[in-house]
């Protein structure tokens, strides 16, 4: 079983619907890291590519619909994981979206394979249509082997 342990740089983000619709999850030029350690911990960061610098040097001071903006193009969770198979779940502790905390989001590995790792969200309901989505992101440095995560 190849190791998912180690840092990974985003390649790209996209969601379909059940047509077979396909748009870019955080826009175009997407950013982000997904570590997975070998002690079962991981964390997730992805931004959108054309985010806009506040207008002031302060999150809380800033303008609300700056702030809005700025939360809406990012998204960010941390906590555990394991690994069963050709699916990971992650149990997040910690989260930008704070719907999430205390949830296990659950990826299917689509491709671990030369340095690149592609995960695919289940069918979820967004905006009252289904979609999937798609991670595709590319090892950066050596992780270590190991079996069990």
């Amino acid at each position: 079983m190849t190791t998912l342990v180690g840092t990974w740089k985003l390649v790209s983000a996209t969601e379909a619907t059940g047509n077979g619709e396909k748009k870019d999850l955080f826009g175009r030029n997407p950013t982000g890291f997904l570590t997975y350690t070998a002690d079962g911990r991981m964390m997730a960061i992805i931004a959108n590519g054309s985010r806009k610098l506040l207008s002031v040097n302060d999150f809380i001071g800033a303008p609300a619909d700056e702030r809005a903006e700025a939360f809406s193009t990012f998204a960010a969770y941390a906590g555990r994981y394991t690994r069963e198979g050709d699916t990971v779940i992650h149990h997040v502790e910690v989260a930008s979206i704070q719907n999430f905390v205390g949830t296990d989001l659950v990826r299917t590995i689509v491709a671990l394979q030369s340095g690149r790792l592609t995960l695919r969200t289940p069918p979820t309901k967004r905006s009252g249509a289904k979609v999937t989505a798609e991670v595709v992101w590319e090892r950066i440095g050596e992780g270590i082997s190991d079996a069990t995560h």
